[in-house]
C-alpha cells in the first residue's frame, strides 16, 4: 500500500533563519584565526551524535504513539482511489433479533464509491451558506445548531428561508437519497420498498473549533442504533476531501485488534448496518472543514418518515 499523504496549511516562510546563519557565519569568520589548526574536541562530536539519535528515537516514539492513538490498522477506502464498490461481510450482532420479521440487516457492508462528484459538490453548494455557521442541520425538522443551542431553521427564517434554499436544492437531495437507498438494497439483496427513510437525517460541518456541547463531541466511539433507536442502515455521503479540504476526520470502524478506516472523498458513499457490530468513531479534525450528509433507513414502517420539503 502506498504511504498515506498528509497535508497541512503552509505558514509564511521567515527570513530570520538566514540572518541568524549569516550572523553566526560572521562570528565564525572573525574567530577563525584563533581556532584554525586546532582539532574539534571529540566530546562535541559525541554530544551531537547523541542528540541526533535522541531526536530520531523521539520522533519514532511520537509516531508510534500517534499511530496507537488512531488505532487504524487497515485503510478500507483510501482517499486516492475511486472505488466502484467494496462490500465486507461480518456476522450481525444480537441487536437485530427483534427485527427478524422484517428479514433485513443480515450482514455488514462497507461500500465506498464515487456516486457522482458533481452531485457532492452541488449538495455542498446548496447547503454551504447554512453550513458556514452551523455544525448540524436536520433538513426534516429544521433543527439547526447555533453554538450551545438549537433553533428551528424554518421558524428562524420564516418566509425568507426560500432566499437560502430552493425547491431544486431539495429535489437534488431527494434524488441522492433515492439513489443511495437503491444501492443499499441492491448490495443487501433486498427490496428498496422494504426500507424507509428515518430520522434524523442531517448535514454536518466539522472543524477543529472547541466543542460547545456534548452533541459536538463527534469523536467518541458509538453505535448508531443505541444513539438513534430507529436506525437499521446508516449511510454517509462525503462532500469534502480528506487531506485536501481537511486533515484528520477519517471514519474508523472499531474492531477488536484491527480497526479499519474510510478516508472521505467528495461524492463517496459509505453505508453499514447500524447495530453494535459496527462500533465506530470519527477522528478529530486537525485543520480545515469536513462536510458530510448522514442519511439513514429503517426496516420498520412505523419509524419511517417522508422526504423533507421546502416549507
Amino acid at each position: 500500500m502506498a504511504p498515506q499523504r498528509r497535508s497541512a496549511p503552509r505558514g509564511p516562510e521567515s527570513g530570520s533563519g538566514t540572518a541568524a546563519a549569516q550572523d553566526r557565519g560572521g562570528r565564525r569568520h572573525g574567530s577563525a584565526k584563533k581556532s584554525r589548526g586546532q582539532p574539534e574536541p571529540r566530546w562535541r562530536w559525541l554530544k551531537a551524535a547523541c542528540l541526533l539519535c535522541s531526536a530520531a528515537l523521539g520522533g519514532l516514539l511520537s509516531w508510534n504513539c500517534l499511530s496507537a492513538e488512531d488505532g487504524v490498522t487497515e485503510v478500507l477506502a483510501p482517499h486516492s482511489e475511486n472505488l466502484q464498490g467494496k462490500f465486507i461481510e461480518i456476522p450481525c450482532s444480537e441487536d437485530y433479533d427483534s427485527h427478524k420479521r422484517f428479514e433485513e440487516a443480515v450482514q455488514f457492508p462497507l461500500y465506498g464509491s464515487s456516486v457522482n462528484q458533481d452531485i457532492g459538490e452541488a449538495l455542498l453548494n446548496s447547503f454551504s451558506e447554512i453550513g458556514m455557521w452551523a455544525s448540524i442541520l436536520d433538513l426534516h425538522s429544521g433543527a439547526l445548531s447555533l453554538g450551545k443551542h438549537f433553533v428551528n431553521l424554518y421558524r428562524y427564517f420564516g418566509d425568507k428561508v426560500q432566499d437560502i434554499f430552493t425547491e431544486e436544492d431539495f429535489a437534488l437531495y431527494r434524488d441522492v437519497r433515492r439513489r443511495i437507498q437503491q444501492r443499499i438494497a441492491q448490495d443487501f439483496g433486498i427490496s428498496s420498498s422494504s426500507m424507509y427513510l428515518t430520522k434524523p437525517t442531517f448535514f454536518s460541518r466539522i472543524n477543529n473549533t472547541e466543542a460547545k456541547t456534548t452533541h459536538d463531541e463527534y469523536w467518541h466511539p458509538h453505535v448508531d442504533k443505541v444513539t438513534y433507536g430507529s436506525f437499521d442502515y446508516t449511510s454517509l455521503l462525503y462532500l469534502s476531501d480528506y487531506t485536501e479540504d481537511f486533515g484528520g476526520g477519517r471514519f474508523v470502524f472499531m474492531d477488536a485488534g484491527s480497526n479499519k478506516t474510510v478516508e472521505p472523498r467528495a461524492g463517496r458513499v459509505s453505508f453499514f448496518t447500524s447495530g453494535s457490530e459496527n462500533l465506530h468513531r470519527v477522528e478529530k479534525v486537525h485543520w480545515g472543514t469536513r462536510y458530510a450528509i448522514t442519511i439513514s433507513f429503517t426496516c420498520n414502517p412505523d419509524h419511517g418518515i417522508g422526504d423533507p420539503v421546502l416549507m
